[in-house]
């Protein structure tokens, strides 16, 4: 009791010594819970936050303020007596959309934690309440609020300009962004605009090649972490005897080759996004290890005895069809529930109708820049051909497709053959389904890897020959000099 009357009275000397002029006009907080003591512990640190705080310990009188004051965001705890936390988040993200919440949860119930994240809470904290995971998420939410509150310029398309037109204009800009204008596109755009208000792992599903990365990027860019650090990591390219200490850090000298300490890649992206692109491929001993990270929100380095708060949205991704392997047992089911509490699914291109064309423009005109040679135009058939493919590579293969082209073309019009598109099937490439069709395609990538060497060793011979001169070059080999341009980066020749 001695105790308690003590927190108490801070409390109220704070609230008595806030300047109203500094508060009530920039930050108000409801916090709900009906644990005195919580209360009071939460109420002093938000004030010593520079905000203003109401309290109430039940549903109905969280509800009722909510009608009589506009608030800057809200915690609730799970359980109240006359109801459900559950019910207030999904009441204040119907009727007061613009207020971020966040649920308190009791201790390792992760459950609980999913399912308000599902009904629309911003964030949660778990019992006993970390003070510094607090100010993070006070912090990330006020952003929100900022950024709610800025004026919006209208993304209307000027009468004046056609899309083809738009899409030039934009090509300058080497933000990273999902182009379109079909209805699948734009449907995307709309969950990310939503996705972003919230700080729920996000997995990220499509094809190889659809643009999942660029999807995490604009999560994280539309987001109140934008001014944060976004670290992709492709989970398949990391070896796995290294992976903990990629994703944690290690001490120095907790292994041999440990010279010194290292922040693993959490603690990079504390304050922002971590992107796990290709999650399917993490082992299953990482996968227990991400799964406590998630729930405690903190990582433990390698040969350290401490854990180390981070404060990191989680964003993944992977072409696999998790679902599957959760069943085959490959993919533990209680990451797949954590990891997967939104899906955000991206089209295939072949289900973007006339993105095909706004994409291909886009992509020319970046070209043009970056070669310093004028825009190539498609022709007639050129654009037939691109329409009616079904690019199983996706957006990827379209820009691969139209480089080659540039570079294989003999003038600034690119005609259907040089698109060099492959015989239309409707599917992805198979794999081989016996040892002697994986063995023809051992023998094939061989004999690949030796064209692309003897290539290599042409082009060196000839720019060797000329001095580095690569328009000699190209004129000793008889190709164009785009095509020179084209093999020289393809090859990654300097």
């Amino acid at each position: 009791m001695h105790c308690r009357f003590n927190v108490s009275a801070q409390v109220g000397t704070l609230k008595r010594q806030t300047p109203r002029a500094k508060t009530l006009t920039k930050s108000l907080a409801l916090i709900v819970d009906d644990e005195p003591a919580l209360l009071d512990t939460m109420t002093l640190t938000l004030i010593r936050m520079g905000l203003a705080v109401e309290t109430a310990m039940t549903l109905a009188d969280a509800k009722l303020k909510l009608t009589r004051q506009k608030f800057d965001l809200c915690f609730t705890d799970m359980r109240l007596p006359d109801g459900s936390g559950l019910d207030l988040v999904t009441h204040i993200s119907k009727e007061f959309p613009d207020t971020p919440v966040a649920m308190i949860t009791a201790y390792g119930n992760q459950e609980a934690a999913v399912n308000a994240l599902k009904a629309g809470a911003f964030d949660f904290v778990s019992k006993p309440v970390d003070l510094s995971q607090i100010r993070a998420l006070v912090a990330s939410a006020l952003k929100l609020r900022e950024m709610s509150n800025a004026p919006v310029v209208p993304a209307a398309r000027s009468p004046e300009k056609s899309e083809i037109a738009q899409v030039e204009a934009k090509a300058d800009n080497k933000s990273p962004q999902l182009m379109g204008e079909s209805d699948a596109i734009l449907e995307v755009r709309n969950k990310i605009a939503k996705l972003a208000r919230s700080q729920a792992p996000v997995h990220i599903a499509g094809e190889s090649g659809v643009g999942k990365e660029l999807a995490a990027h604009a999560i994280h860019d539309s987001g109140p972490r934008a001014g944060g650090p976004f670290i992709p990591v492709n989970c398949g390219a990391i070896p796995s005897e290294l992976m903990e200490s990629e994703f944690f850090g290690h001490k120095k000298g907790s292994f041999t080759g440990a010279t010194a300490d290292k922040d693993g890649l959490f603690k990079a992206a504390s304050g922002g996004t971590l992107f796990l692109d290709e999650v399917a491929e993490l082992p299953m001993h990482m996968q227990v290890k991400l799964l406590r990270v998630l729930q405690e929100k903190s990582v433990r380095p390698i040969g350290a005895t401490n854990e180390i708060p981070v404060d990191v949205r989680l964003l993944s991704a992977t072409h696999k069809d998790l679902s599957k392997l959760v069943d085959a047992g490959q993919f533990r089911q209680d990451l797949y529930y954590r990891i997967n509490v939104i899906e955000l699914k991206i089209p295939a291109l072949r289900e973007r109708g006339r993105d095909v064309a706004l994409l291909a423009e886009h992509f020319l005109t970046r070209l043009a820049s970056e070669w310093t040679i004028t825009k190539p135009t498609l022709s007639a058939h050129a654009k037939e051909e691109l329409a009616r493919y079904d690019f199983p590579g996706n957006v990827r293969e379209l820009q691969n497709v139209l480089e080659r082209a540039v570079a294989l073309s003999e003038d600034d019009t690119i005609e259907a053959h040089d698109l060099q598109l492959r015989p239309r099937t409707g599917m992805q490439p198979s794999v081989p389904a016996d040892a002697e069709a994986a063995l023809r395609l051992k023998n094939s990538l061989g004999l690949m890897e030796k064209v692309e060497e003897l290539e290599r060793d042409t082009l060196l011979k000839a720019l060797e020959d000329t001095r580095w001169n690569r328009t000699a070059a190209a004129k000793k080999l008889n190709i164009t000099f785009r095509a020179m341009r084209y093999r020289l980066k393809k090859l990654g020749i300097e």
